[in-house]
């Protein structure tokens, strides 16, 4: 028998609709910026890179193509991709990380940024508390997003050389949660689960949200934060001219000798 196919986590057609209606661009902007600092710190110059973004307004330097499931990406055609904030919505990430793996010569250059698993989760436990509360259970409301240890696993599961992951994170601070998801709205990230509720949720979940994120995140001055935890991924294509790892066992010195040197000389 065929296995069947997982059920898909995001709903492409809905989340075309929350990203045509999208105004508040200021986390994609932030990207741009970090995206633009840490090519800064790098001593090569990119003559065939490609933007994956769903907000090719931002880019105008850079060629762009769509974050489609699949990529609008040649075999070894670039030598820099950027996938621009979006990786968090693929139904399949780790075959976005080989399909942007493939598009690169080797000793090329991926620059994936992401939402991350901190990301709002005064939002989410809010919400879930207020639901258990007023329902009496729970319901997809923010898109599961990964751990910074699990995102880097993907890099190597997908081929790449050298991986590295890091983050940072941006508070920005709303009057309340409404204001908060009317934000999430305009940034184009408004739930697209496939298994989201289709009906308006009950106003009297919503007030709650709102009275528990108040009462457990408010600041001194009546606002209430928003994490938002963007992670880096990093990798290049191999290449032979690559720095590798020794291998078990190729050391020539132990590690006893080299502390018990270290001690003595302390």
């Amino acid at each position: 028998m065929t296995p069947a196919l997982p059920m898909p986590l995001t709903d492409r057609k809905a989340l075309a609709l929350h990203r045509a209606r999208a105004t508040a661009f200021f986390l994609q902007e932030e990207v741009v910026l970090e995206v633009q600092d840490r090519l800064s710190e790098v001593n090569r110059s990119f003559t065939n890179p490609t933007v994956v973004t769903a907000f090719p307004h931002l880019w105008p330097n850079f060629p762009t193509i769509a974050d489609d499931e699949t990529l609008n990406l040649q075999i070894e055609a670039q030598d820099l991709v950027i996938n621009a904030l979006t990786l968090h919505w693929a139904n399949d990430p780790v075959g976005q990380l080989v399909q942007c793996r493939r598009a690169l010569r080797p000793d090329g250059l991926f620059l994936g940024l992401l939402f991350g698993g901190q990301t709002l989760y005064e939002l989410r436990t809010s919400l879930a508390q207020a639901e258990s509360e007023v329902l009496g259970g729970l319901s997809p409301r923010v898109l599961p997003m990964g751990e910074i240890r699990d995102l880097g696993g993907l890099l190597q599961r997908a081929g790449f050389a050298l991986p590295v992951a890091d983050s940072f994170t941006k508070t920005v601070f709303y009057r309340d949660a409404f204001h908060l998801m009317r934000d999430l709205r305009a940034m184009g990230e408004g739930n697209a689960l496939v298994a989201r509720l289709k009906h308006p949720t009950r106003r009297a979940v919503l007030t709650r949200a709102a009275q528990i994120y108040m009462q457990t995140y408010a600041t001194s001055g009546g606002l209430v934060p928003a994490t938002f935890e963007i992670i880096c991924l990093t990798g290049w294509a191999p290449h032979d001219g690559q720095q590798k790892p020794l291998r078990p066992g190729s050391a020539t010195a132990r590690l006893e000798d080299a502390l018990k040197t270290a001690v003595k000389n302390g």
